[in-house]
């Protein structure tokens, strides 16, 4: 029996555009501290010593769209897995647990899975610790256990956990789940002391999970069932079956089960709670991340090249370029290179409507940065124009592009440090730096990087079309068509 980490990667963070996109969302990014929210979630039962041996083999569900980058952040963490588990579409947290439970069940006889949302902050590890140690007997026990937050103000974006009597030592049942609350509701929960939030934690054993879903929800359990049975290997990844899980309900794990489960209690399965306290935050908005910021004595914080003059109380984010505040209180200021959002600190919440409305308008900010990562390394659309394109492209050492053609764009590129290997029609070729070559429209060609250094080369594209859509692949070492 093992404790297994399950790291639920889906989400998308709206409310932290322009840092967080569809496509790069607030996970993968680093907003405390040097290492991304994925890997600070992976890393978080580093020295368990508690009840249960941690499996070396976390359990990740994400998206497809950026499989390869969860996969590198893994790694470079020092967790790497090939149990990643990639949704065709998001269908929520229940058949996403669902789908690791499954997963636990076919390579061993069952485990405690201990579900971890990838976008959370929590800061102090060992009482984390503490808080899973407690619950693993209740778990182990066969209840389904959540751990609550003990409140630090009246907080109304959270949902809320009523505490019932003491199980065990630690352990408490839950006597009510609430939605998110208005503020005078909120102040009476928090002055209460019987209430805490729901931080979207839940620790259960792989078959406890199966069993409950299978009572409450027989359709979800058969959907994720036939995904799996469908299911394709690719390196680290495993591709669950498209139709199957197309097919399945959406819903929460709270909904899905955990508040239905009091109402049962002919199943065996009692729904209880670990009051913890651990400087925990799901970083949902900007204002939340000014929060848990370092911040100067006027109240600022800021992150890369910043500089406040007469500024209080503000939160500055600068990726590309210098951000200077003079004489303004309360902004949040976030500066990416192909958008720039400035806000009132207290209405950050309204950011997810700006991404709607770019999503309406079919602006391409709404889904994917301007510097784009792949598999092979990343490349950054620097500048373009009406028939031209101009990237700056970096291709890690060993690291290749597929074999592909345009039809409807020709390709200059320049080494600027390191080495490629060319390969254009029937020859193929070495380039170092200074060096360049032309890739004429509707001609079969490959990059490679055989050294190891970083390759870096400027691209410059010109064509009546340079979409990536005009990629026609015919080899591919990451299985892309």
């Amino acid at each position: 029996m093992k404790l297994h980490p399950v790291i639920l990667s889906g989400g998308s963070g709206t409310r932290l555009w322009p840092l967080s996109r569809e496509q790069y969302p607030k996970q993968l990014l680093a907003l405390i501290g040097d290492d991304t929210m994925l890997q600070q979630t992976a890393l978080r039962l580093a020295g368990f010593s508690g009840g249960l041996p941690v499996s070396d083999q976390p359990l990740v569900v994400c998206n497809e769209e950026y499989r390869f980058i969860t996969a590198e952040q893994m790694r470079a963490a020092g967790c790497p897995t090939n149990h990643i588990l990639l949704e065709p579409v998001g269908r929520n947290t229940a058949p996403a647990l669902t789908l690791a439970a499954l997963t636990v069940r076919r390579d061993s006889d069952d485990g405690v899975l201990l579900v971890m949302p990838a976008d959370h902050v929590i800061r102090d590890r060992e009482a984390f610790h503490r808080a899973v140690d407690t619950g693993i007997e209740a778990a182990l026990a066969g209840a389904m256990v959540t751990f609550g937050i003990v409140p630090e103000r009246a907080e109304t974006g959270y949902g809320y956990i009523g505490v019932g009597d003491e199980a065990s030592p630690g352990v408490h049942a839950v006597a009510s789940f609430v939605e998110k609350p208005d503020a005078e509701t909120a102040a009476e929960y928090v002055a209460s002391g019987a209430y805490l939030w729901n931080s979207g934690l839940f620790m259960v054993k792989a078959g406890v999970w199966l069993k409950a879903l299978g009572h409450f929800n027989p359709e979800m359990l058969a959907a994720c069932e036939a995904a799996l049975e469908t299911a394709g290997l690719d390196a680290d990844f495993v591709r669950v079956g498209r139709e199957a899980f197309q097919a399945c309900p959406s819903d929460s794990i709270d909904y899905a089960v955990m508040e239905k489960l009091a109402a049962t209690p002919e199943l065996g399965i009692a729904p209880q709670v670990v009051p913890m306290s651990v400087g925990w935050s799901d970083v949902g908005a900007w204002d939340a991340l000014w929060t848990l910021a370092d911040k100067d004595d006027d109240g600022n914080s800021g992150r890369g090249d910043v500089m406040f003059e007469g500024t209080t109380g503000s939160l500055v984010h600068a990726t590309s370029r210098m951000v200077v505040c003079l004489g303004v209180d309360g902004l949040v200021i976030v500066e990416t290179p192909d958008a720039v959002m400035v806000a009132r600190k207290d209405q950050t919440q309204d950011v997810k409507k700006i991404v709607a409305r770019l999503k309406s308008d079919s602006r391409p900010q709404a889904l994917a940065h301007r510097k784009i990562h792949r598999p092979w390394g990343c490349y950054d659309s620097i500048d373009t124009g009406g028939r031209f394109q101009v990237k700056h492209i970096e291709v890690k050492p060993g690291a290749s592009l597929s074999l592909q053609m345009h039809h409807h764009r020709a390709e200059h590129w320049i080494v600027v440090r390191g080495t490629a290997r060319v390969t254009r029609g029937d020859e193929t070729f070495l380039l170092s730096e200074n060096q360049s070559t032309y890739i004429p429209l509707g001609v079969t060609h490959r990059l490679e990087n055989p050294g190891k250094m970083l390759l870096e080369m400027i691209e410059v594209q010109s064509g009546s079309y340079l979409g990536e859509d005009d990629i026609v692949r015919f080899d591919d070492t990451y299985g892309r068509s």
